[in-house]
């Protein structure tokens, strides 16, 4: 038995695909194909069976699953033990970061990391939160921050702080619904949000609590082009409660009843579960707490 076997083994496990746990460990689908059924003749039993649109766990792949995971996070202790004796931390570190990196306190992070850890080699890559946690699940980053509330299988988060958002309106549209009540802005327009951004879900949390259907216009995925199409008059749209409050008081638009926050997400530091105790992971991640001070 290999560990490169166990390891596919948790990854057709989560993702319940093999070409998607192909595409997770980069490797070719007969690859995976052959793996899982190597380590199936190796232990004696059948852990997955074919289903409509994938494959599932068997109850023998159910049970054997938990030990696949220890011996994994076992063998990591042991690379991340030998790494430990050798002293200085060095190497490259892939971070998915998200498009405001003052919000980030991304500056402020890596200052701190380049002076505790000046061999340490970070890597930045701009992406939505969604985008990150998919990277992160398919080892393309190391960790990132994410913008929002998942279920987060397999990955680790820790909470930094909260932001909350405010509904900004279109100057043209500020006596109308400046000061309108949720009903009121049925069917007005509003800029619509690309499905990959956070801002989407917490909008049509937004929409289905209030029992609206508003007009919605294209669709964007970012917040400085949000921006820009409100005060362009193109409809309205949340804004993070910094951003808003800059955007009103530059002329720009209006913000709902005087900048009402009207919904918080939580902005939090993710990596993957398994790699709990990396050292270059938990350098990272004590910088950036100790940036926020958190205990």
């Amino acid at each position: 038995m290999e560990i490169y076997q166990l390891r596919t083994f948790l990854a057709v496990a989560q993702q319940r695909h093999l070409t998607q746990a192909a595409e997770q460990l980069h490797l070719s689908q007969p690859a995976v194909t052959a793996q899982i059924k190597a380590l199936e003749e190796e232990l004696g039993v059948s852990l997955f069976d074919r289903v409509s649109g994938g494959v599932q766990l068997t109850d023998a792949g159910k049970r054997l699953l938990p030990d696949a995971e220890r011996v994994l996070g076992s063998a990591r202790g042991l690379i991340d033990h030998a790494r430990s004796m050798q002293g200085e931390l060095r190497g490259r570190i892939r971070i998915g970061t998200l498009i405001v990196p003052a919000r980030l306190r991304l500056g402020q992070w890596l200052a701190d990391v380049q002076r505790r850890h000046p061999l340490l080699e970070p890597q930045t890559r701009l992406g939505l939160s969604k985008d990150n946690l998919a990277e992160i699940r398919r080892n393309n980053l190391d960790c990132g921050f994410f913008l929002g509330r998942d279920s987060f299988a397999n990955v680790t988060a820790v909470p930094l702080t909260e932001i909350g958002f405010c509904v900004a309106i279109p100057t043209a549209l500020a006596d109308a619904l400046g000061h309108a009540d949720w009903q009121q802005m049925n069917g007005s327009p509003w800029l619509g949000i690309s499905p990959r951004s956070t801002i989407w879900g917490m909008t049509h949390d937004l929409w289905r609590t209030h029992n609206i259907t508003p007009r919605e216009v294209g669709e964007f995925d970012d917040e400085a082009t949000l921006s820009e199409l409100i005060k362009a008059g193109l409809g309205m749209a949340l804004l993070a409660e910094r951003t808003a409050k800059r955007f009103a008081a530059e002329g720009s638009g209006v913000l709902w009843r005087g900048g009402e926050v009207v919904i918080r997400a939580p902005l939090q530091f993710i990596y993957p579960s398994e790699r709990e105790g990396d050292p270059l992971l938990m350098a990272l991640r004590d910088s950036l707490k100790s940036i926020w001070d958190l205990a």
